[in-house]
């Protein structure tokens, strides 16, 4: 049994492997009361006087303490397994320098905001650039109730951070939004969606210096091959029509944002 699932486990992807385990590292050790909230939220002058650099990167994966982090968790490897394994293919080296670089981005936006937990803008950003890859006319089912076009989930989902969350949690999904748009438009290019190559006017510094290649074992560059890619909650119309006669489709409560200072 142990064996079987260590071997389910190192089927996911590294990166992906790695942002999850952060999450549940981090979210389970406040909810079990290991580590006190306070200790892993972002507060500048902690980082900067203090010395306690832990914070930025426990900020950014310190989930909703209730019930919803499971659909929270469930999201969150979705959405990077699909860019890892898709996108990504063969070339996580480069997705784990892009998403680096993305994080200091959320931090770098929410600072207006004075936001001290970054997972929900972490989720946005990533729930961004996957419906944005996504092959046209794709559609998004929520919660198996609604069914819209994938271009449309990312706001679904800002609408629902909005009504469950508040304001506060709505600005923090707006920061995610805006670094995954920033991230797409700049790396990808505006007019890339399923199946496109990086052609963004960025797409140079997207690629990982040498040595976090070769950490990877990833000497070589592998473009993007433009293979057919699905996102994340998405399918295309000839799958969905496929599929139809027997498989349901799925949808996710997708939980409730961080109210600003909430721990």
């Amino acid at each position: 049994m142990s064996n079987s699932f260590a071997d389910e486990l190192r089927k996911i992807p590294f990166v992906t492997r790695v942002v999850c385990a952060s999450s549940l590292s981090v979210t389970l050790s406040c909810i079990m009361q290991l580590v006190p909230p306070y200790k892993v939220l972002f507060i500048r002058e902690y980082v900067i006087q203090r010395w306690e650099i832990w914070r930025p990167f426990t900020s950014l994966f310190l989930g909703t303490m209730k019930f919803e982090y499971i659909f929270e968790l469930f999201m969150l490897y979705r959405n990077s397994n699909s860019l890892e394994t898709q996108h990504y293919a063969r070339r996580s080296a480069d997705y784990a320098w892009q998403l680096f670089l993305a994080t200091i981005g959320i931090l770098i936006v929410n600072i207006p905001l004075q936001s001290v937990v970054h997972s929900r803008p972490l989720l946005h950003t990533l729930t961004y650039l996957v419906s944005s890859l996504s092959p046209p006319g794709s559609q998004a089912s929520i919660m198996g109730l609604i069914t819209i076009p994938v271009t449309y989930f990312p706001y679904a989902m800002l609408g629902m951070d909005l009504l469950m969350g508040g304001t506060g949690a709505a600005a923090q999904g707006v920061s995610g939004m805006i670094v995954g748009h920033l991230w797409w438009w700049f790396v990808w290019g505006s007019g890339t969606g399923a199946g496109g190559a990086e052609q963004g006017r960025l797409a140079g510094y997207g690629q990982a210096p040498g040595w976090l290649r070769n950490w990877f074992g990833e000497t070589s560059i592998t473009p993007s091959t433009g293979m057919h890619r699905d996102g994340v909650t998405s399918y295309a119309p000839r799958r969905r029509a496929e599929e139809s006669a027997g498989a349901p489709r799925t949808g996710y409560n997708w939980g409730s944002g961080h109210r600003l200072g909430d721990s």
